[in-house]
């Protein structure tokens, strides 16, 4: 193995850890408590389940995707969805009572979630569309393509 390859899973599971296995991982051990947190979100208790499972198999299929390179680019923008569909709904920053720029304030931790929820999306995001606009819209031609994450290209000075 390459140390480009190396690279290059390293850097694709530090954006994927936290989901696969942790968050995946913590919504089977928690599924009551994760449920519960839901619960916030809908009042229907069943939809709060299909909630849990849905974000369950997304963690899971699309981190899997991520990291083997397999549709990678529509996982990374679907990762990149449930990231902000996540901070709206459960880092509501704007809903605490305490927020404040100086001193205690749990409003103030809730909004560096949120933030940092955003933060992974961009990744994600990159990692779908290419680093400019112009890549963009090869990921619209073919959303289901790989990004060939491991595949060792020679450059015109090796061969």
């Amino acid at each position: 193995m390459s140390v480009a390859i190396l690279i290059t899973f390293l850097a694709r599971l530090s954006l994927v850890l936290l989901f696969l296995p942790f968050s995946a991982l913590d919504k089977l051990l928690n599924f009551r408590l994760a449920t519960a947190q839901a619960s916030e979100a809908t009042s229907n208790r069943s939809v709060a389940r299909g909630l849990i499972v849905a974000g369950f198999l997304v963690e899971v299929v699309m981190s899997l995707g991520v990291l083997t390179g397999i549709a990678d680019r529509l996982a990374a923008f679907t990762l990149a969805g449930y990231c902000a569909v996540t901070a709206l709904l459960w880092k509501q920053f704007w809903r605490q009572r305490d927020f404040r720029l100086t001193g205690q304030s749990a409003g103030r931790e809730v909004f560096w979630d949120f933030l940092k929820n955003f933060a992974v999306a961009g990744g994600f995001l990159m990692l779908a569309l290419g680093p400019n606009a112009g890549s963009a819209s090869r990921f619209l031609q073919a959303p289901f393509a790989s990004t060939h994450p491991y595949a060792m290209h020679r450059t015109g000075a090796e061969r």
